[in-house]
């Protein structure tokens, strides 16, 4: 994908993506960035999560969703927006190559290595403040810690 799209890229303007992206390179902001990443500390919580999530999407409609994407009959399987998570499985699962709860435990594991993928990423963040998520209280905590930020600041 990203390949593809960098040659769209220089296809319609004439430049590589990275020439393109370094033009257009943002001044540093007069004020300061404050990266927050909430996270459930247990894993067990994301995973249990997780399966809800996917739980509460079945019952919403994502197989219907998926199924007039199907029967359009201009999308495959091997296309970008058809490889996302969930999509690739219940495109199996209508297929017939896979059965419902397949399909439903292949997501859920595939949600769940995704998860796992975007943890560790933002775990390179620099200058990052991590909250763990606690039902209730992580908005709390969050504004406890902004207001401190702000009287630090003014101290300055």
């Amino acid at each position: 994908q990203r390949i593809q799209r960098a040659l769209e890229v220089y296809e319609l303007s004439g430049q590589p993506l990275s020439v393109l992206c370094d033009q257009n390179l943002p001044e540093k902001p007069s004020y300061r960035l404050i990266k927050l990443i909430i996270s459930p500390g247990d894993r067990v919580v994301l995973h249990d999560r997780i399966g809800k999530r996917f739980q509460k999407m079945m019952s919403k409609g994502f197989m219907d969703e998926v199924r007039a994407l199907y029967q359009r009959g201009d999308l495959g399987p091997e296309m970008p927006s058809m490889r996302a998570v969930g999509y690739r499985q219940a495109w199996s699962c209508l297929a017939g190559e896979i059965s419902r709860q397949t399909m439903t435990e292949r997501a859920v594991i595939a949600t769940r290595q995704y998860a796992k993928r975007q943890l560790t990423w933002l775990r390179g963040e620099e200058n990052a403040q991590w909250f763990e998520y606690h039902a209730g209280k992580t908005c709390d905590r969050i504004t406890d810690w902004l207001q401190q930020q702000l009287r630090n600041d003014e101290m300055c």
